[in-house]
């Protein structure tokens, strides 16, 4: 009989009521004795299983799968050519409630299994599994249905696996600790236990579940990669440097002098579209987004728009990826005394919705540098470089999980996300001297101190222009706002607390004030034998100094809302010490307009709670395209003041690049897509699994392989107890109920003049959402803390003009 009554979309034909009869028939036949089978219907998608009555009922009110019409899952031999292993796998008594999201991963990771075969007429029903691929989904399954022990009703021998690397991966257990527990546990069970007896064999009853990665040798001084056409040289053709370390003649194998780990990323795509939980979400910019003067995703940008309009045959399917591009170094051992730079190279979706766009478990680590690679970045990126430009004009045959069907998917990198040294080497634009403005480029206007105005800052050409469609971006690279509000409040704080080693008010900026002829009161006191700078108006008092840190350091937040900044406070010293990213965003935005309010000359306060508004506009998770351009205005107002009250030594790049930031965000968006924020998290995570202090590349690759190359083990949420306890809550709401002074932000009253009483401030967690909804990190699930890294108190002494002050902006006289 024909099956094509699977099609017909009359439940109540003869036709088709004829046919569930067939089939279920054919199911009975073929599995004599089993009490259940899986469901084909449309909602169990054959990874459920059930009673045959209940089977034949869900058949005719949900219908049956449409591409099922090789009844592989009940008795029906795969055709898979010349393999002999093509035996029915599904005769063995399933676990039924505890093995149901491991079936889910199983049958993600191998869709082809659920699927058709190829029919006539028939191109984007997918083919059979190969021989090799159906040889992993036999094994996987045999080991989902088999149980752990005889009468286990709880873990197959999978489900067992899966939860135990689970949790040794969550709290970062050695694999000696891990074969400790499994022997122990071996024995707690009965005799005839399928429990693997070590961590390699359990990994490798997982290994049909992994991507994998491949391993390349690159030359010591970073000239090229042995890849490709150079892959069998032993020398480097450029510097003639030995592609192998000089070791004993005895031993066998060759070390090589450096190594890149490069893990594929077309898998890593169509797993994508493979998942249940992903496939229907990756169309959302398209189908679900709203169209209207909000804007809450990179699709709303200009930029987006304009790609589509540039390339409408790429945008007519949504289905292809939009990528967004992040690279920067960590010290793998979370230690300053070891120097050692770690460069991952990350790529991420923008087709997900917001709430899982940025999340980890979608961000794909593609490049694993073992040092700072420098201007040479370009030698690395030539693998990923190669598979994005197939990608962009031949695709890859994908199975979309949601619509059963093939379809060919291509990607493109809409944008880079970097920090501002990473910016030039990606870029080839360097972000110092003269011209250090990336988006001005030769029309700044600063002023040059020791480099010619000829100078250029173009250090070479971006191996990214070799896309076809990367000269015709709106925007190429993102100016990463969480770096760039840090390095701003450090300048401010700094100065305005007038610290030694932060202060831009220093000695040769008095003197260039009287080089340029202006402020006269801000010029050095000459004496018989010395000069002498006094305090500046902008600089506050010591004793108001003391007030404003025993302040910050007196304030209390909800537990998870930001670290202990109390810590961070030296009173004694009149200094920060310790500040991170976000202690500064923070900072910036909450305690900052409060704590200087009477301690600094109204005309100095007024410009710096502005620009704290400012921020706090910028970083909010939604924006109206009217609210850019008053922040447009507002930030040119705020620094044009500035300029009538700080030093021309204030004006770093940093501040500079404040301008560019609302014109940024109307071309792409919200700065939560594009901010570093979600890289320095993921950096955390990956100080974690170093377990090899001599090889840390080595651990972080293969934790990634199993935690995140694996992005099933997470989404599908395996029943394992979070480490966080509710008990350990430090200043949770019971703690803020009795709270009875509520301090409203910038409607402070006080003293004018004199003696300035100490005031007591605290944050009732019921006004917390009202100040929460627009600062980007302290939203949703971001607000918990990571470990970031130690370099950034040193980043801004990379990207900010020192006191030297090699090139600043400069202001015209009052």
């Amino acid at each position: 009989m024909s099956r094509r009554w699977i099609q017909n979309p009359n439940r109540c034909a003869d036709e088709y009521l004829d046919g569930i009869e067939e089939f279920i028939h054919f199911a009975r036949t073929h599995n004599p004795g089993a009490t259940r089978i899986r469901c084909p219907c449309r909602k169990c998608n054959n990874m459920l299983w059930d009673t045959i009555e209940n089977v034949q009922f869900h058949l005719v009110r949900n219908g049956m799968i449409e591409t099922y019409s090789r009844w592989n899952h009940h008795g029906e031999q795969l055709d898979i050519g010349s393999s002999s292993r093509a035996t029915r796998v599904d005769n063995v008594e399933p676990i039924v409630d505890a093995n149901e999201q491991v079936m889910d991963i199983i049958h993600d990771a191998f869709p082809f299994a659920s699927t058709s075969s190829n029919q006539e007429g028939e191109d984007d029903v997918p083919t059979p599994m190969d021989s090799a691929e159906f040889e992993q989904y036999e094994e996987l399954l045999r080991n989902a249905n088999q149980e752990l022990y005889p009468g286990c009703e709880s873990f197959s021998i999978l489900t067992a696996i899966v939860e135990l690397m689970h949790g040794k991966l969550k709290y970062r257990m050695s694999n000696l600790c891990f074969d400790y527990f499994l022997e122990v546990f071996k024995r707690m069970l009965p005799t005839d236990n399928c429990l693997p007896k070590d961590h390699r064999h359990a990994q490798k009853m997982l290994s049909g579940l992994g991507l994998g990665y491949e391993k390349i040798h690159a030359c010591k001084n970073n000239c090229m990669l042995f890849y490709k056409e150079y892959e069998t040289l032993d020398t480097c053709p450029i510097c003639n440097e030995s592609r192998f370390k000089q070791t004993s003649q005895n031993r066998m194998t060759k070390v090589p002098q450096k190594v890149m780990r490069y893990l594929p990323l077309k898998p890593r795509l169509q797993r994508l579209y493979m998942s249940t939980h992903t496939a229907t979400d990756m169309r959302w910019h398209k189908e679900k987004r709203v169209g209207d003067d909000v804007m809450r995703h990179p699709a709303d940008g200009e930029a987006w728009k304009e790609f589509d309009q540039t390339f409408p045959e790429f945008a007519a399917d949504p289905r292809n990826v939009r990528l967004g591009l992040a690279t920067d170094g960590f010290n793998p051992y979370g230690v300053l005394n070891q120097h050692h730079s770690t460069w991952p190279i990350f790529v991420f979706p923008y087709n997900l919705p917001p709430w899982k766009c940025m999340k980890k478990e979608y961000m794909m680590m593609t490049v694993l540098i073992t040092e700072d690679p420098g201007r040479s970045i370009d030698v690395y990126l030539r693998p990923l470089v190669d598979e994005l430009k197939d990608l962009w004009t031949n695709g890859v045959r994908t199975y979309d999980k949601s619509s059963g069907k093939m379809f060919t998917l291509r990607a493109a990198v809409m944008w880079t996300v970097n920090d501002f040294p990473a910016y030039a080497m990606v870029s080839g634009w360097s972000t110092k001297g003269y011209m250090a403005c990336p988006v001005c480029k030769e029309d700044v206007t600063s002023v040059s101190r020791t480099r010619p105005a000829t100078h250029m800052n173009w250090t070479h050409k971006s191996m990214f222009f070799e896309l076809p469609y990367w000269s015709k971006l709106k925007l190429r690279h993102n100016l990463d706002v969480m770096h760039v509000e840090k390095n701003v409040f450090d300048t401010l704080m700094g100065t305005i607390l007038d610290i030694k080693e932060k202060t831009k008010d220093t000695i040769k900026a008095r003197l260039d004030l009287e080089r340029m002829g202006i402020r006269r009161g801000l010029w050095l006191k000459r004496g018989s034998d010395k000069a002498i700078r006094d305090l500046a108006f902008f600089s506050m008092k010591p004793n108001d100094r003391k007030v404003f840190l025993q302040f910050v350091s007196s304030v209390k937040f909800p537990d998870g809302y930001a670290s202990n900044i109390a810590h961070c406070v030296n009173v004694d010293g009149g200094k920060f010490t310790g500040l991170k990213s976000h202690d500064c965003h923070v900072f910036m935005q909450r305690l900052l307009p409060m704590g200087i309010r009477h301690l600094l000359p109204e005309d100095v306060v007024k410009p710096i709670i502005l620009l704290s508004r400012f921020f706090s506009q910028l970083t909010a998770k939604t924006l109206r395209k009217t609210d850019i351009e008053e922040l447009r205005h507002d930030i040119v107002q705020v620094l044009c003041t500035f300029e009538m009250i700080f030093p021309p030594a204030f004006f770093t790049s940093m501040i500079h690049v404040m301008v560019h930031l609302p014109e940024e965000a109307l071309l792409v968006g919200p700065v939560n897509y594009r901010w570093m924020y979600p890289i320095e998290r993921l950096f955390g995570e990956l100080k974690k699994s170093v377990r090899n202090r001599a090889k840390p590349e080595g651990s972080i690759v293969e934790a990634w392989e199993r935690i995140y190359a694996i992005p099933e083990l997470d989404p599908y949420d395996v029943d394992v107890a979070d480490q966080r306890s509710s008990s350990c809550m430090e200043n949770d709401a019971e703690t803020l109920r009795d709270t009875t002074v509520v301090q409203e932000p910038f409607q402070l009253e006080g003293v004018s003049s004199g003696e300035i009483p100490i005031q007591s401030i605290t944050i009732d967690l019921g006004d917390l959402p009202r100040y929460d909804a627009a600062v980007g990190p302290n939203n949703d699930d971001d607000v918990v803390m990571e470990e970031e890294e130690e370099e950034e108190d040193d980043w801004e002494t990379e990207s900010d003009d020192s006191e030297d002050n090699e090139g600043y902006y400069s202001s015209d006289d009052e």
